[in-house]
């Protein structure tokens, strides 16, 4: 009755996949939402669905799957080593572009303190590259310091957000929100795709949600249960938040902006409040950079240990820390952030958004695919599986749509990314082959 009662409930881990999924991948978007208008919300109906049907089949992923490794376990259950290498390492590449859009996140929310970063490519490229080796270098800590920060500065974007949600109503203009819905008298069909990338990279993390299985009560129940719910919470957030922002800020200014909800509440109360929520935002997004930082290491270093990564991964200092790992992450970003450089703090988000999508995507698809062969090993109900499969066809669905709404530039850079991982795969093959042939007695 002891080890049950510490472990966590549906409530609180419904309340964990929010949180974890909101993070900081919020706070720009009404900005490069509101470059396509209004209309842009109605793909937030599309990417819930979608995301909820893939929240659930990582969830049963996670409940049947004996293997450790996550999404590439899952991949490698039905597409083999190479499919466990290259979602693996195609995961890395999207948490270190991922990273760097925060980065710009933070910075854009910088700029009023500091001007100086708005004044081209140049300033914003630098204090990009001055917050991630910041958070890389404040890692030294360790886990537990690096936990501890995240799980308080992650509020400075919760609260705000879930507040304009709440009592931004108040201030809601139709008339504003009409003059916003498509200046651009874009087809409603092409705005939902164009929107699509923003709205996906809302809800990346999602894969995460079935990882505290082993911590949970009942998780046959709770963690599917959880990651439907805490997607649809997180979902209604950010429809109601993104929606109220467009009938209160004009939508030219609310394209421009470098710090969109700062702006809403300076316009709703003052300046004052304005740079309070601003530095909320810059908080929250250096807590959460520093998260995954640790996060990204921590991937690499997994994925070295079991002979797919360089082995200077696996180096760690005596706090437990993998410090060449993270030094070698932070100038990969550093490369990341040079190369899709724009004097533009939304341009560049949107640019690495876009990229950041489709290098997840793919990873999602071949470990949504898994759930077939892992039920089929579990030799699951045929009730459930015809239920999951059916959910799992949805989810693979909405990835091919949010492929191609990716455009081709970020589906074309992708594409020579996985074909450089294949290259890189041939390199390390034949170790597998080896043990296969050990244990099968090959000739």
């Amino acid at each position: 009755m002891r080890d049950k009662a510490k472990k966590m409930g549906l409530v609180g881990l419904t309340t964990l996949v929010t949180v974890n999924m909101m993070g900081s991948g919020i706070i720009m978007l009404p900005a490069s939402m509101a470059q396509i208008g209004a209309v842009s919300l109605l793909s937030w109906v599309i990417t819930a669905i979608g995301s909820m049907a893939i929240a659930y089949c990582f969830a049963q992923c996670g409940i049947y799957c004996t293997q450790s490794g996550g999404m590439s376990a899952y991949s490698e259950q039905a597409h083999g080593k190479s499919a466990f290498f290259l979602c693996s390492y195609l995961y890395f590449l999207s948490l270190m572009i991922g990273n760097v859009a925060i980065a710009i996140s933070a910075v854009g929310y910088l700029t009023p303190f500091i001007p100086w970063l708005g004044t081209g490519g140049g300033p914003l490229l630098v204090g990009a590259v001055t917050l991630i080796w910041f958070t890389t270098l404040s890692n030294l800590g360790g886990a537990e310091v690096t936990g501890r920060i995240g799980a308080v500065s992650v509020w400075g974007v919760i609260v705000p957000v879930a507040g304009l949600s709440l009592i931004g109503w108040h201030w809601f203009s139709p008339a504003t929100f009409q003059d916003a819905w498509n200046p651009g008298q874009m087809p409603v069909a092409q705005a939902i795709t164009n929107s699509i990338p923003l709205t996906l990279w809302a809800f990346l993390g999602m894969e995460s949600a079935a990882q505290n299985s082993d911590a949970v009560e009942n998780p046959k129940r709770n963690v599917p249960l959880a990651c439907l719910l805490g997607t649809l919470g997180a979902a209604v957030i950010y429809i109601l938040s993104t929606s109220v922002i467009q009938g209160i800020v004009p939508n030219p200014e609310l394209a421009n902006a470098s710090a969109p909800f700062a702006l809403v509440y300076a316009q709703m109360f003052n300046d004052a409040v304005g740079n309070v929520i601003m530095a909320l935002a810059v908080i929250a997004c250096v807590g959460s950079l520093l998260g995954w930082q640790f996060t990204l290491a921590e991937t690499a270093r997994v994925t070295a240990g079991q002979g797919l990564f360089p082995t200077l991964f696996t180096r760690t200092t005596a706090r437990g820390v993998p410090l060449i790992g993270m030094l070698t992450c932070a100038v990969l970003q550093s490369l990341i952030a040079l190369s899709t450089l724009s004097p533009n703090a939304s341009a560049q988000f949107s640019k690495l958004v876009n990229l950041a999508a489709v290098t997840n995507i793919i990873p999602y698809i071949t470990s949504l695919t898994g759930l077939l062969v892992i039920m089929y090993k579990a030799q699951v109900q045929a009730a459930i599986f015809r239920r999951n499969s059916a959910v799992m066809v949805v989810a693979v669905c909405y990835c091919f749509y949010a492929l191609y709404a990716s455009g081709l530039e970020a589906v074309f850079g992708a594409a020579l990314i996985m074909a450089l991982g294949y290259l890189l795969f041939g390199f390390i093959a034949k170790r597998f082959v080896k043990a296969l042939d050990m244990i099968g007695g090959a000739p």
